[in-house]
């Protein structure tokens, strides 16, 4: 019998709770108000998988990624990786963590950086030099290595950074907003090298506010609001559970509609939305090679004229305005 091999990460029933910013002890010896940032999350990782984390702001993100590095400590709840339960600390040699926040000695050369966290993570001698090496040509800086890390831009700091958290060739990785304030040739360099990390094996986590990022670049995701999972899985999945796949399509005519709006255009057999005096007509079609065609000949029929079409496929940003009702960075 082939045994399953366990998540890479594996979060059960996770609470945490803070005193309230501003909350002290009432007259008379009373609690402190507690803020709740986890209230019974549950998912897992599995090895060898790219997650996201998504939610708005204040739902627990960073709390996660705290507990999960080990710099907090839940109030109830089980985190197990690859199998082993984790306690107070996380188990240092399997994992990685790479801040939001640059963690790099400014004043200190890009390969000074490297042997400085490769010596963090308990690398010495020809295995600290061979991955320092690795780690340039990885970042794509090697010809950058003995300049100050003050005087590159911030595309480069965030590959320096990234470089920093898996000098030790982690097998779990925690990623907190690794593309964040980067141009569009760093983001993109930067899905390259966890490209080549997920080749060679390693379990990834990552945070973005860039929805796109999480809909093309990872396998699955979970989305948590207030301190609980709200949806998890692939975003076929996501779509199927919440808004549905069919496209919007948008036709614009040259007439405004007359009328009642959609009553000339009701024997299309599609559902559809227009407005009598507006000049386009919109509409639900989960087959497109079918509905499209029934729509521009009954706008035919019609007599109106078609001015332009416009097909819509629905997005992960639709997916979680439904869940959440907000948007991510509120």
């Amino acid at each position: 019998m082939i045994s399953t091999p366990p998540p890479a990460i594996s979060v059960k029933d996770l609470r945490k709770s803070y005193p309230q910013p501003g909350a002290g002890w009432g007259f008379g010896g009373g609690a402190v108000k507690q803020h709740v940032a986890l209230d019974g999350i549950t998912f897992e990782l599995q090895q060898g998988e790219r997650l996201a984390y998504l939610g708005p702001n204040g739902a627990g993100k960073t709390t996660m990624i705290r507990c999960l590095s080990g710099r907090a400590q839940a109030d109830s709840g089980t985190i197990d990786m690859l199998g082993q339960r984790v306690q107070r600390t996380s188990p240092r040699d399997m994992l990685g963590l790479v801040p939001q926040e640059i963690a790099l000695y400014a004043d200190l050369t890009t390969r000074e950086n490297l042997f400085a966290f490769g010596r963090f993570h308990g690398l010495r001698g020809s295995t600290l030099k061979r991955q320092v090496d690795w780690a340039l040509k990885w970042t794509g800086l090697a010809d950058r290595g003995d300049e100050l890390v003050a005087t590159f831009s911030g595309g480069m700091k965030r590959r320096i950074n990234l470089a920093c958290g898996v000098l030790h060739e982690p097998e779990v990785l925690l990623l907190d907003e690794p593309s964040v304030g980067v141009d569009p040739q760093s983001r993109e360099r930067i899905f390259l090298m966890l490209d080549q990390l997920s080749e060679r094996g390693t379990s990834i986590l990552l945070t973005t506010h860039h929805l796109d990022e999480a809909e093309t670049q990872c396998d699955r995701i979970v989305i948590a609001d207030h301190g609980r999972v709200v949806a998890a899985g692939t975003f076929d999945e996501l779509l199927r559970q919440t808004i549905g796949v069919d496209r919007v399509v948008r036709i614009q005519l040259e007439q405004p509609l007359r009328g009642h709006g959609n009553e000339p255009l009701a024997t299309s057999g599609v559902r559809l939305s227009a407005t009598p005096g507006e000049s386009h007509v919109t509409a639900k079609v989960s087959e497109i090679a079918v509905g499209l065609p029934r729509l521009i000949e009954a706008v035919g029929a019609a007599r109106y004229t078609v001015a332009d079409v416009e097909v819509h496929s629905p997005t992960l940003h639709h997916v979680f305005l439904h869940l959440t009702g907000r948007e991510l960075r509120d």
